[in-house]
């Protein structure tokens, strides 16, 4: 074939003799060329013939029955054998004999005695011929396929334009097919248009070659054709002319339609107010309308290739930090992807804008993704103008404080902050003693700049989590959240009253003013924002029928509580002071032998009728006064002298000693702990220090440093309480911690809380994981402890073995061997 060829089989010889050694002698000449087959008689060479079809007949004239001429004669009259090469064999001479054998159809003649090389050449030559003619015939049969089946226009025309061929067999085109196109002038089977394009092209001796003909005749609809017009010449001489044509119209009206709706979509994004940004895949600028170049500072060229984040310098309206155009984030995510909140553009020029919207990769038919468009618009006015309204409908309009309304929503944010902590919120409100008479006195405008100058004052005393706000004339409202404890809440009243007692200036005059202070806790007075602030409001009439230029707390029980505080600082400075702290000793049991291992230094402080005040109520009382060092070093020392005595006595006990936050703050910690050592002959390795999750936090990196001064001592670190606090496996890592202490709330729970089980088996886990020792707390009953050595628990303390003990208590233990 002529596009795909094809394997040859070997082609079929036939030879027909009735003599047995000529058919031996032409098969030795041609036994290469072939597969041969025989045959004695004419039928029974016909026969063969029509069932092999063989390509070459070597066929003998003298033949018995049929002779060779006849069986010639009905070869090529039957179509199944008419194309086979007939070569007669003779060993007649007479041209007579040559004459009769051509005109039955044969092709060549070979006399007898047979050369054998002329022989073989002959019929190879017979077979290389039939070769080719059926090459030639697959090929033109290949080629009508080909031009019959192209949806283009061939056709061949003669000088005189007259048509030679066509491949419109079905008149497609024209109206025309293609037998009847033959013959017939251009001008009968183009339109107008077509042929006298051509005409011109060939009479003026124009280029032909390719050009587009615009057909308003649209014959079969085809409104445009690119033609395709050669000369066909033969020995330099032109004897006519190819011409192709394909429909184009299909094309040149996409197109069309396509620059229509590309112009006007370039009218639409230039006609927009919002700006308009397109990326190729990489985020390299393929577009840029008007509003955008205005923008960003650049125009469109400049602009063009360049990436994105190149041109839209964004960054956070606060922070100035730098963010991901939201382009990148649509590309990468391949969705639409809003633009963040608080977003800011910086123009080339410096000029900034506040904008916001979104951005969407580009897809094309088959949704895969070509590029990205993000389009946005210029909001700094828009936010401006509704920052000025927010704050003008939640601010005071003289002292630019916030009013009622911004008070209720701070007030109610903070109540259920503190709820969810676990803490308290003050309500501080604030009225000026006999504002009025001097606001009538005065003049309405002095009475304005006092209250300036009152609230600046005020504003002096609080930080930024607290909230102060005016509510009336002469009434002020100080909310402050996150109250741990109850002296905050005297220290700020009273440093209210006293900056209030200072003289006010105002004009060069010298005025003096009191306040009326009350005071109400959430949740302790109230648990809503209306009880809290009407219960203030009872508690700052109470100041004023008391005299005034003072304070009151709604709650009388608070006041009480404010007293015994007071007391118990008194009695812990005095223990302080007189070395008179007390420290008891809690057993640490190792579990599977019952021996004691070491022991927990706990404080006591003992009131003046010699009772015990709980270590909840003078610890953070201590750590509030800034006592917790000195209480932290006095304890210490107690313990480092007990276990120095135990080590002494043969007892391999290491004693642990709990250090509060305030105590990683002195970058002392680390001396002081060498020192007490020394002081003490106690070796380091019967030291554990045990650390709060939350006090490791409070100062990273100092405390890191402190820790490891610590361990490059042998002093040993444990973790108490663990579970309660950050449990933040970074500082894990980072911290060279030794033990882990299961909190006492988990151990009492884990028989009975699915949950707690749980978290002590995760604990045990890490421990294990990490090589830690592992302590559990709070042990009270013998499940408990089973449960814990289940867990490869190692050791453990509580009121199952023992409670805290006094130093004289604690040495009977030690001699009795185990608890």
């Amino acid at each position: 074939m002529l596009f795909i060829p094809q394997k040859q089989d070997l082609p079929i010889i036939l030879i027909v003799d009735d003599e047995a050694i000529n058919r031996i002698i032409l098969s030795e000449a041609v036994q290469d060329l072939g597969k041969l087959v025989e045959a004695e008689t004419g039928e029974q060479a016909l026969e063969l013939a029509d069932k092999l079809r063989p390509k070459v007949v070597l066929l003998d004239i003298d033949l018995p029955g049929i002779d060779g001429f006849e069986v010639c004669r009905r070869l090529k009259t039957n179509p199944s054998t008419s194309e086979c090469a007939v070569v007669f064999v003779t060993s007649h001479s007479e041209s007579s004999y040559e004459y009769h054998s051509l005109s039955q159809g044969g092709i060549d003649f070979i006399g007898k005695p047979i050369d054998l090389g002329l022989c073989r050449l002959r019929v190879k030559n017979q077979l290389i011929l039939q070769q080719r003619t059926e090459a030639l015939q697959v090929a033109k049969d290949d080629l009508h396929e080909l031009v019959t089946q192209v949806p283009v226009f061939i056709s061949c025309w003669s000088k005189k334009l007259e048509n030679l061929f066509s491949n419109d067999f079905g008149g497609d085109w024209f109206g025309i097919n293609a037998k009847a196109m033959t013959d017939q002038p251009m001008q009968h089977v183009f339109p107008a248009s077509l042929y006298n394009l051509i005409q011109e092209k060939i009479q003026e001796g124009l280029p032909l070659g390719t050009f587009t003909v615009y057909m308003p005749e649209r014959p079969n609809d085809i409104e445009y054709a690119q033609v395709y017009l050669t000369a066909r010449r033969m020995q330099e001489e032109e004897i006519g002319f190819l011409l192709t044509l394909v429909d184009v119209t299909s094309v040149r009206r996409a197109k069309h339609d396509l620059m229509l709706e590309k112009e006007r979509l370039k009218v639409t994004l230039n006609s927009i107010g919002d700006a308009v940004i397109a990326t190729d895949t990489d985020g390299r600028v393929t577009f840029m309308n008007p509003i955008a170049e205005r923008m960003t500072g650049m125009r469109s060229k400049e602009a063009e290739g360049e990436h994105i984040e190149s041109v839209m310098n964004l960054c956070d309206a606060d922070s100035k930090k730098p963010g991901i155009n939201p382009i990148m984030l649509a590309l990468q995510e391949k969705r639409i992807v809003a633009m963040a909140l608080n977003s800011q553009l910086t123009a080339k020029s410096g000029e900034v804008y506040r904008v916001e919207d979104s951005a969407a990769p580009i897809r094309d038919d088959e949704g895969n993704i070509i590029g990205a468009i993000i389009v946005f618009h210029d909001v700094s006015e828009s936010i401006a103008m509704a920052v000025k309204m927010s704050y003008l409908a939640n601010h005071d309009q003289l002292t630019d404080l916030p009013n009622r309304i911004l008070l209720h929503d701070r007030l109610g944010q903070a109540c259920k902050q503190a709820n969810s902590m676990g803490r308290q919120v003050a309500v501080f409100l604030i009225d000026v003693d006999h504002f009025k008479y001097l606001n009538d006195s005065l003049g309405h405008h002095h009475g304005d700049l006092i209250i300036k100058q009152v609230a600046k004052r005020l504003e002096s005393l609080v930080d930024a989590s607290a909230t102060l706000a005016r509510i009336g004339g002469d009434e002020f409202v100080l909310v402050v959240p996150g109250i741990r404890n109850s002296g905050i809440v005297d220290s700020i009243a009273t440093a209210i009253v006293k900056e209030m007692a200072d003289p006010f200036i105002i004009e060069a005059q010298e005025y003096r003013l009191s306040v009326s202070v009350g005071i109400s806790l959430n949740p302790t007075d109230a648990d809503d924002e209306e009880s809290l602030m009407r219960h203030a409001d009872v508690a700052m009439y109470r100041a004023k029928q008391e005299g005034r230029n003072r304070y009151c707390y709604f709650s009388e029980e608070l006041e009480a509580k404010l007293l015994q505080r007071h007391n118990v600082e008194l009695i812990l400075r005095a223990a302080i002071s007189n070395d008179a702290l007390e420290v008891h000793y809690q057993p640490q049991i190792e579990l599977n032998s019952g021996r004691i291992i070491g022991a927990e230094a706990l404080v006591r402080l003992r009131d003046d009728k010699g009772g015990l005040i709980s270590p909840i109520h003078f610890i953070p009382l201590a750590e509030e006064t800034g006592l917790i060092t000195q209480l932290g070093l006095q304890v210490m020392r107690k313990a480092c002298m007990a276990a120095s005595n135990w080590q002494q006595q043969g007892f391999d006990i290491r004693v642990s000693v709990n250090i509060a936050a305030k105590q990683f703050v002195e970058s002392s910690l680390s001396d002081d702990v060498a020192r007490l050592l020394e002081e003490t002959k106690l070796s380091a390795t019967q030291l554990e220090l045990e650390v709060t999750e939350s006090a490791l936090m409070d100062n990273f990196e100092e405390t890191q440093n402190i820790l490891t001064n610590l361990v490059e001592m042998g002093v040993s670190i444990a973790i108490d309480d663990f579970g309660t606090g950050y449990s933040s496996l970074s500082y894990m890592k980072a911290f060279p911690i030794n033990v882990l202490k299961i909190d006492q709330s988990f151990v009492r729970d884990m028989l009975l809380d699915k949950q707690s089980l749980d978290i002590v088996k995760t604990i045990a886990y890490l421990a294990s994981s990490l090589g830690l020792t592992l302590i559990g707390e709070g042990i009270e009953e013998e499940q408990q402890k089973l449960a814990l050595m289940d867990l490869n628990c190692e050791l453990g303390q509580g009121y199952l073995f023992s409670k805290p003990l006094p130093l004289e208590s604690f040495d009977k233990l030690l001699l009795a061997g185990q608890v």
